[in-house]
């Protein structure tokens, strides 16, 4: 039995849901496993219509689990262990993006990092207005290699350049303006607004909305499967430079980081 994913399907909605409250929903290697296995399983059933991603908690994901990226800095191998990582990531957002169903993310609260690479694979993101996003990979020393193909495919290069070298967290309404969701409500009402629109495309052709979906990216300018490749090599090798593992290590320990030059 699945750890960490709650996997269900029901009048057509495949509903894969995070499930490590108790971690924020901090990613770990074990659940991106989970995750891409629950995609796997909805997307071969064939009464497969909406998937809908969401999250137990009041975080929806805080991104990487980095007790688990420090222990990959202190191993033997650990050049070849994030790369595994990175790969193993790059698979899950690819299957969520290649889904030839509409895709839901129902974001109750704040999505950091990994996470925002989550939501970003979807093709609807619906949030909380408490919730937020930020991408503060620089300040650990590490890049947010893998969420950026996607931030640039769906929000376009200027707000994704100001997210990603800011690291400012970026609240709801203002994600909003940059198209980064498309919708925000009360916290009370997201699970009814997210039934709205599984509803409204319910009552579209199956054909023609994986047609539409298709011809989206393929219109887009941007290779979003093709730069998530080369982004596995970016990510790992961001992770094995001496500003990473003292960034990693100064998250851990709860001080300020000293980067080298100072």
């Amino acid at each position: 039995m699945p750890d960490f994913v709650k996997v269900q399907i029901e009048s057509g909605v495949g509903r894969l849901t995070l499930n490590r409250p108790d971690k924020r929903n901090a990613l770990k290697r074990q659940f991106i496993e989970e995750i891409h296995a629950g995609i796997s399983q909805l997307e071969a059933d064939p009464n497969l219509r909406v998937f809908l991603l969401d999250a137990e908690g009041s975080v929806f994901c805080a991104g990487m689990d980095l007790a688990e990226m420090q222990q990959r800095a202190e191993s033997e191998n650990g050049q070849q262990e994030w790369q595994r990582d990175s790969q193993i990531f790059a698979d899950t957002l690819a299957a969520i993006f290649r889904l030839p169903v509409p895709t839901i993310a129902a974001v109750q609260g704040p999505v950091v990092a990994g996470g925002v690479g989550l939501v970003l694979a979807c093709d609807i993101m619906i949030a909380s207005d408490q919730a937020f996003f930020m991408l503060p990979e620089p300040v650990r020393g590490i890049t947010a290699s893998m969420v950026t193909p996607l931030l640039i495919h769906r929000v376009g290069s200027g707000p994704a350049t100001s997210m990603l070298l800011s690291c400012e967290r970026i609240l709801a309404s203002q994600a909003r303006t940059y198209g980064l969701c498309h919708d925000v409500v009360a916290h009370e009402n997201l699970d009814d607004r997210c039934n709205q629109i599984v509803s409204a495309i319910l009552t579209g052709s199956q054909s023609a909305l994986a047609i539409t979906k298709q011809h989206i990216n393929d219109c887009a300018a941007t290779d979003v499967l093709a730069d998530l490749k080369k982004s596995i090599t970016v990510s790992a090798e961001a992770r094995e430079t001496e500003d990473a593992r003292e960034g990693l290590a100064a998250f851990l320990e709860k001080r300020k980081p000293a980067w080298q030059p100072d």
